[in-house]
């Protein structure tokens, strides 16, 4: 009974013993806190992007005891940069307050020699002895960084050489990135080519953002007397590495250049009132290409007439063309000055000329008055004679 008491007395003494060791070590050791008490989380942990672009993930670090978290990041290529930001700085920690989630971002730089593969980097948070990894899949793939494009639904113009040409096209920014844009022209040599992005004259760029569209205007001004012919016009718009382009051309169908004189080049006439006086006009054309359907018309004092054989006429390219205009004053015009517009008009071209018109009384008027100044000559004559004794 004895021996058997002392076993447990001692048994009793040993157990006290170690709990109380155990106490003690406990009293010693900050508490270590869970793994899954740090929760580091992305809603979109594998990407794809291109060489030479950057990528941004949104990353939430939750904690069940407040206090702070390191962050890191591993895996980063040769050639990347991975950097975690916070407050608009560059950070390698947070504070929690084990209630509420903070908000972090990590930008990762894919530098333009990236091969194209899988790259695996992770965010790793660590909280006294705790710690969480976040893995993050990076795909380089050349063709999903989207494409820039400029299209127009008018890629050709015809006109003169004289004429401006204007086109309008549409560039389109298809990518992920806001990018600024500048745009050039070229064409014939002695052409003026300019292309402008955006509606801002004076703009030497423009940001087109991400999906978004916005025009570029072209302006062609052909060289003097530049032949008939199509001529080739190309746009180029860039952004870094980002580059579209859109060709197009003018179509020249010749220079018209008219005049309109008369046969000695001068531009003045006599008539008589009421009489038909002809005049030959004279077309010119110096441009390159045809005149054709020259309509003659003319702008006179009222009650007058004029009439044209041919009406309509032909004008070669360095060419000339004649009609006779019949021109008849008004039978009641008294003698004077008066101007007559000819006119000379076409789709492609036109040209005028002012011509002085002298009218003179007609010479029958003159006979009829030296007829009645003879008449009462002779009246007077007569008188004299047989009154003239008494």
């Amino acid at each position: 009974m004895s021996v058997a008491w002392n076993v447990r007395s001692r048994v009793a003494r040993l157990g006290l013993a170690l709990s109380i060791l155990g106490f003690a070590t406990l009293a010693g050791v900050a508490p270590v806190a869970a793994a899954d008490s740090i929760r580091v989380t992305t809603p979109y942990p594998a990407v794809a992007v291109a060489p030479d672009s950057k990528v941004t993930f949104d990353v939430s670090i939750d904690t069940d005891n407040a206090g702070r978290v390191d962050l890191s990041v591993t895996g980063v290529p040769t050639g990347w940069t991975a950097t975690l930001r916070g407050g608009g700085n560059a950070i390698d920690g947070v504070e929690t307050d084990g209630s509420n989630a903070v908000k972090v971002t990590l930008d990762v730089s894919v530098p333009a020699d990236a091969a194209s593969a899988v790259q695996r980097l992770a965010v790793v948070a660590k909280q006294g002895g705790a710690s969480t990894t976040l893995p993050l899949d990076v795909r380089v793939e050349p063709t999903v960084a989207g494409e820039v494009t400029m299209t127009t639904d008018t890629p050709q113009l015809k006109g003169a050489s004289d004429a401006t040409f204007t086109f309008s096209l549409t560039l389109k920014n298809d990518t992920a990135e806001d990018l600024p844009f500048s745009a050039t022209a070229s064409g014939p040599a002695g052409w003026t080519v300019d292309a402008q992005v955006g509606s801002q004259a004076q703009a030497a760029s423009v940001v087109v953002t991400a999906g978004s569209s916005t025009t570029v205007k072209v302006t062609a001004k052909p060289a003097a007397d530049t032949a008939a012919g199509a001529y080739p016009i190309t746009v180029q718009a860039t952004s870094g590495n980002h580059e579209a382009s859109a060709d197009l051309a003018v179509e020249i169908t010749g220079s018209y250049k008219l005049s309109l004189t008369t046969v000695d080049g001068r531009l003045n006439m006599s008539a008589s009132a009421g009489s038909a006086t002809d005049l030959t006009l004279v077309l010119s054309n110096t441009g390159t290409a045809d005149v054709p359907g020259t309509t003659l018309t003319a702008t006179a004092p009222s009650g007058w007439t004029v009439t044209f054989d041919p009406p309509t006429v032909d004008v070669p390219a360095q060419g000339t063309a004649q009609s006779i205009a019949t021109l008849t004053p008004s039978g009641e015009a008294i003698a004077g000055d008066y101007v007559t517009t000819f006119h000379a008009a076409s789709q492609v071209a036109n040209a005028s000329a002012d011509v002085r018109v002298t009218v003179e009384t007609s010479l029958l008027w003159g006979a009829v008055g030296i007829a009645l100044i003879a008449i009462v000559l002779i009246g007077l004559w007569w008188t004299f004679r047989r009154f003239g004794r008494r």
